[in-house]
């Protein structure tokens, strides 16, 4: 299948440029929208809904809402601008402007995930959801991504990774219990469970700072004891001190390269380094970071 971008249309419609080509904005009554069942923003924040339901009082709704038309030609269904609709009924309005849009479901979502990501209206869990969304549904790459959202590859790759924390991590980043750069340093302990959850709990319960936590993550972790009876008077493993320039080499690489970065010495010199990637795109990104002159290792079937 070809993989296809966003398109053109897309990035007009949500920066208003086709809006300036005289398209028709019709008055639609309140009740006669329904919601889009595609919306990616799980929750919609009280707080901001009621500053923009006082805005609206104030000043209307300045921007149309995105539509589509249903099967019933007097009903519409909303694409883009979910809390603006929401906000112009809590402000007692009987009327919002929309565009109407032609869409088909596979376009309508396309079109919701871009307008919330272009607004950032989404948490960073939310836009990683979106974009790993766009790219199983409908093929699109991390680059073609990057350009239709201007932001850099890097970037679209990070928040791919957040998907990769466990579920308690996931839920905590989504209700704002940690921020993305403590998921970020979570993500170096992967190949460790439950020392990810031990750090995890660390910054729960010391309320841990981004620094902190990334500290933590780069330290060893504190030596199991045996069950006494098992080995008694055996004295406790001593753990192997962590080498500063080898720390400073592995935040090097993982800052530039966008992911897990594993150096493993060799006690008479020399070592492996061993970089994490997720998927072919994810390799090609790497690649062209550290090797940009080679060829793609996976081609588009066409």
């Amino acid at each position: 299948m070809r993989k296809k971008g966003l398109g053109r249309g897309l990035s007009e419609l949500i920066s208003g440029e086709a809006l300036a080509r005289s398209r028709a904005v019709l008055e639609v009554q309140v009740d006669r929208l329904e919601p889009n069942p595609y919306q990616p923003r799980k929750t919609l924040d009280d707080g901001s809904l009621e500053e923009l339901t006082l805005s609206i009082e104030a000043h209307g709704v300045v921007q149309p809402v995105v539509v589509r038309r249903t099967d019933d030609p007097e009903e519409f269904q909303i694409i883009a601008g979910e809390r603006r609709w929401r906000a112009a009924k809590r402000a007692g309005l009987r009327t919002v402007p929309c565009v109407v849009q032609d869409a088909d479901d596979e376009k309508a979502l396309e079109l919701a995930l871009v307008e919330n990501l272009q607004r950032d209206d989404l948490g960073p869990l939310e836009t990683a959801q979106a974009l790993r969304h766009l790219i199983d549904e409908f093929g699109l790459t991390q680059e073609q991504l990057s350009e239709q959202l201007g932001r850099s590859r890097s970037a679209v790759a990070n928040l791919l990774r957040l998907l990769d924390l466990p579920e308690y991590a996931q839920e905590a980043l989504a209700a704002g219990k940690i921020t993305q750069g403590h998921a970020r340093a979570l993500l170096a302990l992967s190949d460790t469970p439950d020392r990810m959850r031990e750090v995890f709990e660390r910054i729960e319960t010391e309320e841990l700072n981004v620094r902190e936590t990334e500290e933590l993550c780069r330290e060893a972790p504190a030596p199991v004891v045996e069950d006494e009876d098992e080995d008694e008077g055996a004295p406790p493993p001593t753990p192997q001190p962590t080498d500063p320039h080898i720390e400073a080499a592995k935040r090097r690489l993982r800052d530039r390269l966008g992911t897990k970065v594993t150096i493993l010495p060799r006690a008479k010199g020399g070592g492996n380094i061993h970089i994490t990637y997720h998927d072919a795109e994810d390799l090609d990104r790497i690649l062209s970071l550290i090797a940009p002159s080679g060829p793609r290792t996976y081609r588009t079937l066409t």
